[in-house]
Formats: structure tokens, C-alpha cells, sequence
């Protein structure tokens, strides 16, 4: 339509809430689908989070608050990254938006000038690229393979550095793959970043508490503290605690790209839920215990769908560290041919054509930048993923 702006060529839908609500839709009609695309943990809001709203519900706390936060949730944050990531930060440079992608956009539409270049590791997050776009950046994808475990090397980080080049999004574990970085692994990388002072960083630690094997987390400013003025570290409530609806995402950052955010904020969506945000400072503050147990949970899942996968004709899985999607490589399937008749070109219609045949919902790898694979979430029922496992099997055998 004529009057739509230009800037909606520059991006397309989320394929995760896509396939998402393609599952859904086939569901409410009375397919029989098994949806592995949704990036939501299927465990429910601990019940003194949910507690902890009521509570606010019935003190009458459920007026505007401040722009970037309640005071208290700030506090609370600044004591997270203490607690966890031994990172000094003042409630003032905490900062709170309503869920991960509106930091994301409020980050980048307070910094980015047109011809600025954001370095984005790929596979990556659907959002990443298209935020950028929209607000006038130049994405540079840096590709990764599984022989490296989809983790970016430096010497590729090195040389995707231009004079452009004004942030480095950095996300483990990774959202598709699992890939989650050793300190060690991300001391080389911010040893780089050392040398180039003009290029910022956000380190996106949305599942930071979903690792597995003994894994160690570790984020960038807390590896090189030289990185500590120039980092924005974001994180929040909606994997580790199961809140997903609840949207509150909170980052902390240098005081003055802080006030910036809170700018951009106060002129679109304006403060969080003030509901929510208590719910977040009990979250944040309260027992920490059922973190490592459902952890194993999904540390469980991880197995059984990486197993099963395996032993799939065709298909090529590897283990992720953490986060709860496998990034499994379906080359084997490529140029083969359904029952139906359908030839397999790519990645994309390895998917479709799985929904169609079998019900089976997953989110095909282009999407991610990285073909031909696609991502399953194992964050639900070991049932449901068994027989959805089974199914891929079968379907994969079907191929001719």
C-alpha cells in the first residue's frame, strides 16, 4: 500500500512466532501438529513470582512508573549482576523495557546513524537484523559452521571490523544453536574487541542460566573488564523464571547510553507493566533453587532429542552446551523427494513439507542465516518430543 513506509521493506516477520502461530492455527483446526518452534519454557511462573503480583495488585501498585524501572527492580538488578557476574553497576545504570527486543531496539535506535555497521555472528536470532535495518544500520553477518560448534572465531571477528563498525551483538548461549562460549573462548574474542575502541558491544545473556555438562557462564565485561564502559549486558526474567508473558527484559550499561534508552522509551512504549515489574524483583531476589533443577530438566531433553535426531536418515545434530533448541543440519535430506512427490530444494522446504506430511512444526534454518538446518525448541514434554522425534525419523526414511 502506497502510504506504508519504506522502512517496512528493509524487514519481514519473526519466522519463530510464524511458525509459532501456524501451529497454533493448525491445532485450533484440528490437525494433529506437535510445535517445536516457540522459544518459551513450557514449566510454570514459580508461585511466589506469582504471588509477589497479587501482592502488588493489592497494594494498588498499578500506576505509571518510572520510564526505565521501578527503584526497586533496579536495585535488584544491580545486585544480579554482582551476585552472578561480579559486574559493578549503580541502579541508575540499570534499565528496564517491556522484554529483551525493546532493549535491543531502544540500544540501537539511540546510536545508530545511517551507514553504521553491526557485526551479528550467524546463525543468529531472527530479531537482530531486522532491528538494525529498520532503524537504518547495515547488518554484517559473520558465518559459523558446526565445525566449529557455531561458535565465531576471532580472526573472523577481526576482519568483519571496519571504521563503520559500531556494535558487536553477542549472544551465548545462542539462540538457535546452544553454542555457549568458555571463558576462554570469549577472552579471544574480547581480546580483539580491545584493539578496536570504536566498536561497541551488547552481550545478549538471555539464557545465561540454562547450561549444561558443568558448563561455566561467563559475559563479556566480566572476561575484560577494559570492555566494561563500552558494553551493554541485557538479560532478563522470561527463560529462567518462566516469564514469559510477563515481559520484562533489563540490561545495564554506560550511565549515558542508559539515559539515551530511557529517552527512546519515554517516547514509545513508556514504563514496563508496573505488575510485572514487582514479579520481576521477587524473581530476581527469591529462591534461586528451581533453576538448576529444571535445568536438568531440559539438560535431559537435550539428550533425548539429540540421540534421536541422530538417528535420523539424513540428518546431522550436535550437541549444544546450552539454551533449549538443537540446530540440527538436514544436507542429507537435500535434493531427495517426499512421497508426495516434493522435491527437497532447501532447508525451508525440508520444513514445510515435515509440517504437511508428519505435523511436526520446527523453523527452518535461512531464517537464522545459516542453511540448510533448522531449529527445534525441546523446551516441552518429553512425550511430545519423542513422538515428534519419531516422526522426523519416519519422515526422514520416507525420502527418496
Amino acid at each position: 500500500m502506497a502510504f506504508l513506509s519504506d522502512s517496512l521493506k528493509r524487514i519481514k516477520p519473526s519466522a519463530t512466532i510464524a511458525a509459532t502461530q501456524k501451529a497454533r492455527d493448525l491445532k485450533a483446526a484440528g490437525v494433529d501438529v506437535i510445535g517445536l518452534g516457540a522459544g518459551e519454557p513450557d514449566f510454570d511462573t514459580p508461585d511466589n513470582i506469582k504471588e509477589a503480583a497479587i501482592d502488588a495488585i493489592r497494594r494498588g501498585e498499578t500506576k505509571y512508573t518510572d520510564v526505565g524501572g521501578i527503584p526497586e527492580l533496579k536495585k535488584a538488578i544491580a545486585a544480579k549482576f554482582k551476585r552472578e557476574n561480579g559486574l559493578d553497576y549503580t541502579p541508575a545504570q540499570c534499565f528496564v523495557a517491556p522484554g529483551g527486543k525493546p532493549i535491543i531496539f531502544n540500544a540501537m535506535a539511540a546510536t545508530l546513524n545511517p551507514g553504521d555497521e553491526v557485526i551479528i555472528p550467524a546463525p543468529y536470532w531472527v530479531s537482530y537484523p531486522d532491528i538494525v535495518s529498520l532503524l537504518g544500520g547495515t547488518p554484517v553477518f559473520v558465518s559459523t559452521g558446526m565445525e566449529t560448534n557455531f561458535k565465531l572465531q576471532p580472526e573472523a571477528l577481526e576482519k568483519a571490523i571496519t571504521p563503520k563498525t559500531k556494535w558487536f551483538i553477542f549472544n551465548s548461549p545462542s539462540n538457535p544453536t546452544g553454542a555457549a562460549y568458555t571463558w576462554d573462548e570469549l577472552k579471544k574474542l574480547t581480546d580483539v574487541l580491545v584493539r578496536h575502541p570504536h566498536v561497541w558491544i551488547l552481550s545478549d545473556d538471555m539464557y545465561e542460566h540454562l547450561s549444561y555438562d558443568g558448563f561455566k557462564f561467563a559475559t563479556p565485561a566480566q572476561v575484560e573488564p577494559k570492555l566494561y564502559d563500552r558494553t551493554l549486558t541485557m538479560n532478563g526474567v522470561s527463560k529462567a523464571y518462566a516469564m514469559t508473558g510477563w515481559r520484562i527484559g533489563y540490561c545495564a550499561g554506560p550511565l549515558e547510553l542508559i539515559k539515551a534508552m530511557t529517552t527512546i522509551q519515554s517516547q514509545s512504549t513508556s514504563n514496563p507493566t508496573s505488575i510485572s515489574q514487582w514479579a520481576a524483583v521477587e524473581a530476581l531476589n527469591g529462591p534461586q533453587d528451581f533453576i538448576p533443577e529444571r535445568a536438568e530438566s531440559f539438560k535431559a531433553r537435550r539428550d533425548l532429542v539429540v540421540s534421536m535426531l541422530n538417528q535420523a536418515k539424513g540428518l546431522k545434530c550436535p550437541t549444544p552446551e546450552g539454551a533449549f533448541y538443537v540446530y540440527p543440519s538436514c544436507e542429507g535430506c537435500i535434493g531427495k523427494t517426499t512421497p508426495k512427490g516434493k522435491v527437497i530444494g532447501n532447508d525451508q522446504d525440508f520444513v514445510e513439507a515435515l509440517l504437511e506430511e508428519e505435523g511436526v512444526a520446527v523453523v527452518h534454518g535461512e531464517a537464522f542465516g545459516l542453511s540448510p538446518f533448522f531449529r527445534i525448541s525441546y523446551a516441552t514434554s518429553t512425550e511430545a518430543l519423542t513422538k515428534a522425534c519419531e516422526r522426523i525419523q519416519r519422515f526422514c526414511a520416507s525420502l527418496q
